[in-house]
């Protein structure tokens, strides 16, 4: 069983990384493109057999399968399979990076990821970062942002948090007072020790915390964050806090804002599918279902069209439909 969470793309049975590389060349080879073929291999493969299949292309044919993919593909449909192509934690640091070139900053992308990684993934994305762009990841954020936000990201990327999955029901009780002293209680806002709380106790220490402060108060601590914050600020200790009580409710709801309202972000429609696939993509589309009254499946027909529908159903394991 798998412990954290209920994947929908599994590791492939037999996997043959030479035959799906001389697959895949077929399928790119002379005039047109067999996409399905693309999106059978591509899509039903995990990223650690995929970099497999990328070492095999390289070594029969002399090419790089990423350019390959780029040539023969385009819009939406080649963002998804290229991302999928690149290692996992290469893929975060381009996404962070991203998040971070040209004019403006994309904050929603630096608290998803930023907010929802365990110590080591943190970590070793900053390594992996540092080799490929040549920066700290933390410097950049600093530069990038500003203020309570800016301390908040510090704060997350300096990965420091209580993983030990014990909790206190003392230290639970002190630490829901000092919330409430450092915001509800007090004119202005601490932010410190909001920022101190969120990014350093456990897991299950928070959701005693949690807990603790809805007892104290009436209300829950989300309800108190929207009332103190405002902006990146508030929306990054708001993710915290979704990531803690339910991360699977968390991701249905990003997903969710990746497709609702007028034109979809495909940017982080891609971006989740991508990273939860592996993970508890079983579980977000659970989530979904629960939460926005139609299938996951449902809103991704409504969105998209053509090969990059299709590819999409393949990750969040849905067969695809004729229609």
């Amino acid at each position: 069983m798998y412990p954290f969470g209920t994947p929908t793309v599994f590791p492939a049975q037999n996997f043959d990384p030479v035959k799906d590389a001389h697959d895949l060349r077929k399928a790119m080879k002379g005039f047109g493109t067999d996409e399905d073929a693309l999106i059978n291999i591509i899509c039903r493969r995990t990223n650690e057999q995929r970099q497999e299949i990328q070492r095999q292309y390289k070594t029969h044919f002399g090419k790089d399968l990423i350019e390959d993919i780029r040539s023969e593909t385009s819009g939406n449909f080649e963002k998804l399979l290229v991302g999928l192509l690149r290692p996992i934690v290469d893929y975060y640091c381009h996404e962070l990076n991203d998040a971070m070139a040209g004019l403006g900053t994309d904050e929603d992308v630096l608290i998803e990821i930023l907010c929802t990684l365990s110590n080591q993934e943190i970590h070793t994305i900053k390594n992996q970062y540092l080799r490929l762009y040549g920066a700290h990841l933390e410097s950049e954020l600093k530069s990038e942002t500003s203020g309570n936000f800016k301390r908040l990201l510090v704060s997350l990327c300096a990965a420091a948090r209580n993983e030990s999955g014990l909790t206190d029901p003392a230290a639970a009780q002190s630490d829901a007072r000092e919330l409430l002293k450092a915001g509800e209680l007090r004119v202005g806002t601490d932010e410190s020790m909001f920022n101190m709380i969120l990014c350093q106790r456990n897991y299950q220490q928070l959701k005693l915390i949690f807990h603790e402060y809805e007892h104290m108060t009436g209300h829950s601590l989300e309800k108190a964050i929207k009332k103190e914050f405002s902006g990146d600020i508030m929306e990054g200790l708001i993710a915290i806090c979704r990531c803690v009580n339910n991360k699977a409710e968390y991701f249905a709801s990003r997903l969710h804002k990746s497709m609702a309202g007028i034109g979809t972000n495909d940017k982080q429609l891609i971006r989740v599918i991508i990273t939860r696939c592996e993970i508890d993509m079983g579980d977000i589309k659970v989530a979904y279902e629960r939460m926005y009254g139609k299938s996951l499946k449902s809103w991704i027909k409504g969105d998209t069209s053509g090969h990059y529908k299709h590819a999409l159903y393949a990750l969040v394991g849905e067969q695809r439909s004729n229609s």
